[in-house]
């Protein structure tokens, strides 16, 4: 098990965790694509019900159960994580449904836009106040929405729709009074009655895809790990790293699924493309110049 980081520095096994989460999510894609001929919704039941496997034989290695069982028995608790949980689910079934329909880029240009979002949310709801610097790159990046919806003719729903669900879901995971392995398994436990009751619907009517020793059967088996797995490793990760180094890290993965996108799965990146994704990139170096600095700064 990882412990806090008191000393505010960035330690080699923490690195290897962060590292380690961001290149598997920005992997991903491949993955989700070999599920594109499932609906949405049934990848998204399978993540659920085999990622509670994973993340309670996580927490009885590390002898944490006793967290959430008295997570169990908070009413507030259980109704925060449930927030969490249907933010979460919310994330996973539009990501699903855009690699499967060819809309990586969109899923990438979401979580390009993240960070910011974050900082904007951090203003309005937390009374926080941006820098100058920080003003800019969110302009900047409203700008490029902006520019994509009017070549569109429409909101690029995808990219919206997860900075969203990934934003609230962040700000709201910030105040659930658990740690994020228990945190995890809460959010999964809440939405496994559902998931399980839609994929017994699915076997019943005879429109589910699990059953047998096939290749389908085990891609949907291995939902768990690819979903618990790069979340755990994130969240002991980020316990041993400063927060600007997390700041730069989380470009690894959009970076990945934007290149895995373009060269992998031949989406078109032209027109409006060519001029907003260079927005957000030139957004994100602005960002990212007050963190790259606080990097070079030897700790106190």
């Amino acid at each position: 098990m990882t412990s806090p980081n008191p000393n505010n520095t960035d330690s080699p096994r923490g690195l290897g965790f962060a590292l380690s989460a961001y290149v598997m999510w920005g992997l991903m894609p491949l993955y989700m694509k070999a599920l594109s001929h499932f609906p949405a919704a049934e990848v998204v039941a399978h993540r659920v019900i085999w990622a509670v496997p994973v993340a309670g034989l996580l927490l009885i290695v590390l002898r944490r159960t006793d967290d959430l069982m008295a997570a169990l028995r908070s009413p507030k608790t259980l109704l925060m994580a449930a927030v969490t949980a249907a933010l979460i689910t919310v994330n996973w079934g539009i990501y699903v449904w855009a690699i499967a329909n060819g809309h990586a880029l969109d899923a990438a240009l979401g979580y390009y836009i993240n960070p910011l979002f974050s900082v904007l949310l951090g203003a309005l709801l937390l009374g926080e106040r941006p820098s100058a610097v920080q003003m800019v790159a969110i302009a900047l990046a409203a700008a490029a929405v902006v520019l994509l919806t009017v070549a569109a003719g429409g909101l690029p729903l995808v990219a919206v729709g997860l900075t969203l669900s990934w934003g609230f879901y962040a700000f709201f995971k910030k105040s659930l009074p658990v740690g994020p392995n228990q945190g995890f398994m809460l959010e999964v436990l809440i939405l496994l009655p559902v998931a399980l009751g839609y994929v017994i619907y699915l076997s019943v009517t005879g429109s589910g895809h699990m059953g047998g020793a096939g290749l389908d059967t085990a891609l949907l088996l291995g939902c768990g790990l690819v979903t618990a797995v790069p979340l755990i490793t994130y969240a002991n990760g980020a316990k041993l790293l400063r927060l600007s180094t997390i700041g730069i890290l989380q470009y690894i993965a959009p970076t990945m699924i934007f290149l895995i996108a373009v060269f992998a799965f031949g989406e078109e990146f032209g027109g409006a493309r060519m001029i907003a994704f260079p927005m957000i990139w030139a957004a994100l170096v602005i960002y990212s110049v007050p963190l790259v600095k606080q990097l070079r700064r030897k700790p106190a």
